[in-house]
């Protein structure tokens, strides 16, 4: 997910391309498979993935609800599993910054609570040819990844990956939710807004609460054997 013209296809070119060889990208190793690319902005064909996810889904009143946006990242995993396939979906960001990069995402929690994982694209300035690509997913660790952008040739050029993310100290939101389940009360059911009036010291809002947990809940559930079930603020 990324910005409009901050260069999302041209990486999805790219690797499809590298996936299509089996070829390393940026000395990580890749596996070799057939690769579909669903160019839909393009007015040609070409290797397909699909790009964008506003192209594909039903237009109606609802569209924008948690609901309608989990609904259909959910039809699409449900393909995926089906055939054995993996499926990435280009899809923008919002206009304004936050200090999460996933706040970001362009509509509700649904998207990224049903996605398996996300990959996060931003620059500091449009102009600039550094970006800088958060991922995350439900079985791999966090990655905070520096790509250059070559103009001359159309593709992106791997710089670094950020180490220090492997060797943060415990999730400040996972140990106080570890804390607040104990023993003598192992389940709890409510709304996000309710969690926050449980979890004092957490000075979140709703809506970011439950985004953080959209993208934790399997890092909570390996670490600390808590299973949760985000529905909505």
């Amino acid at each position: 997910m990324g910005a409009p013209k901050v260069g999302k296809s041209f990486f999805m070119g790219q690797l499809a391309y590298h996936v299509a060889m089996g070829l390393p990208l940026w000395n990580y190793p890749v596996r070799k498979g057939t690769v579909l690319y669903l160019a839909l902005e393009d007015d040609y064909a070409r290797l397909i993935i699909i790009d964008t996810l506003q192209k594909v889904r039903e237009v109606g009143g609802d569209r924008y609800s948690y609901s309608s946006d989990y609904e259909i990242v959910t039809k699409l995993k449900s393909f995926s599993d089906k055939y054995g396939v993996c499926l990435l979906v280009v899809h923008h960001t919002r206009k304004l910054e936050s200090e999460d990069s996933f706040d970001m995402i362009s509509g509700t929690n649904g998207l990224l609570g049903a996605a398996d994982g996300a990959f996060i694209m931003h620059k500091k300035k449009r102009t600039d040819n550094t970006a800088v690509m958060d991922i995350v997913g439900r079985d791999q660790s966090d990655q905070e990844l520096t790509i250059e952008f070559d103009r001359e040739r159309c593709i992106w050029k791997f710089q670094k990956a950020e180490t220090e993310l492997w060797k943060q100290l415990p999730n400040p939101l996972l140990e106080a939710i570890n804390e607040f389940l104990t023993e003598e009360m192992q389940e709890w059911e409510g709304t996000a807004t309710e969690l926050l009036k449980q979890l004092p010291d957490m000075q979140l809002s709703a809506n970011v609460l439950s985004r953080r947990l959209n993208v934790v809940n399997s890092q909570l559930l390996n670490d600390y054997g808590i299973f949760t079930t985000i529905n909505g603020a």
